[in-house]
């Protein structure tokens, strides 16, 4: 069960403007696969600063506005918005909000058999230092955590157990080098996201969007590979194919007419595209959903 704020742990810092913070229960049984024992959002105080030698529980903190710095296991970091850094016992953590920008962050705590090798397979790994592309996603997930933590019902627990998987697969699928921010590469990636996503319905090729962005295919190919762990044609035909979705939807529309609309010619190839981006045909889809 999720206890009332009133009765803190003695590892929530009191060095802050404003929190939204939970706790469940700080000594799960030494057999749990994974359990989540705290968590919230903390608007830092000007004085704010965290020394600890270790840590009895996996951590991770998720920075989403101001700048500090950070120690952990001995190397320092300057962090800013987008900057996400785990840790667990053995690891020393030294964090020290700026005063005149003052550190939001996220936070979450968990343990049991299972908390470190899922931070080893989907990161960041205790000690590391990552940074997300996408942080209202991250955002989002860390929400549904503080929300289902303060609920206290009888299934805040296990809920909470799921939540943390999401939040770090959502975490490994927009993960990016720390120090990206910023960088002439980073920029450019988004400058060419945006276009996609402005776009999308009137482009075809790598070609074009290429052209549009003032760069090379290839180039273009490595940015979206390093940041966004696909290409950007596939992320182009994901785009497509979700709008197309939501037109099949429409009453009466024809599959060969939403074909056309995405820019294919041909509507077998079409389907094809569509199965393998949504699992079924589009057929198959629009069955489904006059059925639902």
């Amino acid at each position: 069960m999720a206890i009332a704020l009133g009765d803190q742990p003695k590892f929530f810092s009191l060095q802050i403007a404003e929190a939204r913070r939970f706790h469940i229960n700080l000594n799960p049984p030494r057999d749990t696969l994974l359990a989540v024992v705290s968590g919230g959002c903390e608007h830092c105080s000007a004085d704010y600063e965290i020394h600890r030698a270790t840590f009895p529980y996996f951590g991770i903190e998720f920075v989403t506005q101001g700048r500090g710095q950070l120690v952990l296991g001995g190397k320092h970091y300057n962090i800013v918005p987008g900057t996400i850094f785990a840790y667990g016992a053995g690891i020393s953590q030294d964090i020290v909000s700026d005063s005149r920008e003052r550190l939001v962050k996220y936070f979450l705590d968990f343990t049991g058999r299972r908390a470190k090798r899922l931070l080893e397979l989907y990161g960041p790994r205790p000690g590391h230092v990552i940074q997300t592309s996408a942080p209202a996603e991250i955002i989002a997930a860390f929400d549904d955590i503080i929300r289902n933590g303060l609920r206290n019902t009888p299934f805040t627990p296990r809920i909470g157990t799921v939540l943390v998987e999401s939040l770090l697969l959502k975490i490994a699928d927009t993960a990016i080098p720390f120090g990206s921010f910023g960088t002439p590469a980073f920029v450019t990636y988004q400058k060419c996201l945006r276009w996609i996503l402005d776009h999308a319905g009137k482009v075809e090729t790598l070609e074009q969007i290429a052209r549009a962005c003032h760069i090379d295919p290839a180039y273009l190919c490595r940015l979206f590979r390093r940041f966004d762990h696909t290409s950007p044609y596939q992320f182009l035909l994901r785009l497509k194919m979700n709008d197309a979705a939501d037109r099949l939807q429409a009453p009466g529309v024809a599959i060969k007419q939403v074909a056309d609309e995405m820019g294919f010619s041909d509507p077998f190839h079409f389907s094809r595209v569509f199965k393998k981006s949504l699992g079924l045909t589009p057929a198959q889809y629009v069955r489904l959903n006059r059925r639902a």
